[in-house]
C-alpha cells in the first residue's frame, strides 16, 4: 500500500508538552526559595541549578536530605510531565528513594537532572541526580509516580 503521508510528516518525534510557563519553581515557591531552578527540558527530562540557600541548610550549612528529595522528586515530576500529552498530569509520588553521598553546602553550585525511565498506562518511573561543579554525584532519587490520564 502507498504511504499517502508527504516526506515531512514520516518519522516526525512526538511534540513536546509546552512547559515553558513552568520553567522556574516548577510552581511550587518552595523551590526557589531553597535556592534551585528548573532551567531546559525536553521530552522525558529536564535540567535546572541549585545552589542551597539557608533555609535550605541545617546550622551547620549543610542541607538536609529532606531538602536533596524535594529538589529530586520535584525534577522527576517535572520530566514526567513534559512528556504527557494534553491534559494528562502526575497525580502523586507513590513511592521514592532518595540517597544522599556528598553534602550540598550552602553557597556551592550544583547541577540537577531528572528523567522519565518508563512511562506505562498508570504508573511512571523516574529518577534524578544532583551533582556537583566536577561533575560529582552528590544525590539521586528514583520514584514511582501515579498518572491522570485523559
Amino acid at each position: 500500500m502507498p504511504n499517502l503521508l508527504p516526506d515531512t510528516e514520516l518519522c516526525q518525534p512526538a511534540a513536546v508538552r509546552d512547559m515553558t510557563k513552568w520553567l522556574g519553581d516548577g510552581g511550587m515557591p518552595i523551590i526557589q526559595q531553597i535556592g534551585a531552578s528548573l532551567d531546559d527540558y525536553g521530552d522525558g527530562w529536564v535540567t535546572g541549578t541549585w545552589t542551597p540557600t539557608n533555609l535550605a541548610c541545617n546550622p551547620a550549612g549543610i542541607a538536609q536530605a529532606g531538602v536533596h528529595s524535594v529538589l529530586l522528586d520535584a525534577a522527576m515530576n517535572f520530566a514526567i510531565n513534559a512528556s504527557l500529552e494534553g491534559r494528562s498530569r502526575t497525580r502523586g509520588t507513590l513511592e521514592m528513594k532518595t540517597e544522599t553521598m556528598r553534602p550540598a553546602l550552602a553557597g556551592a553550585s550544583f547541577q540537577l537532572r531528572g528523567d522519565v525511565v518508563r512511562m506505562a498506562k498508570q504508573v511512571a518511573y523516574a529518577e534524578a541526580t544532583a551533582r556537583d561543579a566536577d561533575g560529582r554525584l552528590v544525590s539521586r532519587a528514583t520514584g514511582t509516580f501515579l498518572l491522570h490520564r485523559e
